[in-house]
């Protein structure tokens, strides 16, 4: 398993993409950290399962993403509970949908807080951890919005295409350290936050729960399939592999075509 000895900090990571990224690092060796919200004994069994695939580490820290001081605290702690920071993947993220006019500002500085200054803090935090062993992964969930626009997601839009910004950037200042910084744009993949966006997008554009999933989500995905958290994951994992050491500051499409227009 070629991540054993490695350890994984994913943040959002008790339920959609999150926990399929753990679940594949936990089954290719690695120590899992994850975060989230959830009740205590799913999270608690989570950690327990974690542990017992990849027979090594597996810890949860609630850190609170909209808090620097928390997210600073969870990769030292991490670091001092199993031993390295070796792989970081910012995935915590909300979604609230409405016009601009209509969009309250406290859902919109919470999302910039969660979906892009929180990737920001993780990184700050964990790269002298990496550059100390000369080793790094860091990947980031963006979103095939970081590529394109939607129309009444524009907190949303605006942090995704941060992300990538942001990627770039501290792929340029990690080259020579044996540190890679990527990030991963999905399409529409079948998660709580998808599922959850549909009454907005219902009552905001005046459709049904069928026609915003075939209208709306599904509309722009040549395929006509959700993407799934496990295909996701599956390139996290070759991200970490020796292989993937030249690619960095990419911004990488799993999306069904969507942006291949």
């Amino acid at each position: 398993m070629f991540l054993e000895g490695k350890t994984a900090i994913v943040t959002g990571s008790t339920s959609g993409i999150g926990l399929a990224y753990a679940r594949a690092f936990a089954a290719k060796g690695a120590a899992v950290v994850i975060n989230g919200f959830g009740e205590a004994a799913a999270i608690e069994s989570l950690r327990a399962e974690l542990a017992a695939t990849s027979g090594a580490g597996a810890l949860y820290d609630g850190a609170d993403m909209t808090r620097p001081d928390e997210i600073a605290a969870m990769v030292d702690r991490t670091a001092r509970a199993l031993g390295s920071v070796d792989i970081v993947v910012n995935n915590a993220g909300i979604q609230h949908v409405a016009r601009i006019e209509d969009f309250p500002s406290d859902k919109f500085e919470a999302i910039i807080d969660i979906n892009l200054k929180s990737a920001w803090y993780v990184m700050r935090a964990a790269v002298p951890h990496m550059k100390a062993k000369g080793w790094g992964r860091i990947i980031t969930t963006a979103s095939a919005h970081s590529l394109v626009a939607s129309p009444n997601k524009s907190a949303y839009v605006m942090a995704k295409h941060g992300v990538a910004g942001l990627t770039k950037t501290i792929a340029l200042e990690t080259a020579a350290a044996g540190i890679t910084v990527n990030c991963i744009s999905p399409g529409y993949v079948w998660t709580p936050l998808v599922e959850a966006q549909i009454p907005d997008t219902m009552a905001s554009r005046g459709l049904t729960r069928e026609q915003v999933i075939d209208d709306v989500l599904l509309a722009a995905q040549p395929t006509k399939a959700f993407v799934t958290p496990e295909q996701v994951a599956a390139l996290a994992l070759f991200l970490c592999r020796d292989e993937a050491a030249s690619i960095t500051g990419a911004n990488l499409s799993v999306d069904g075509g969507w942006t291949a227009a």
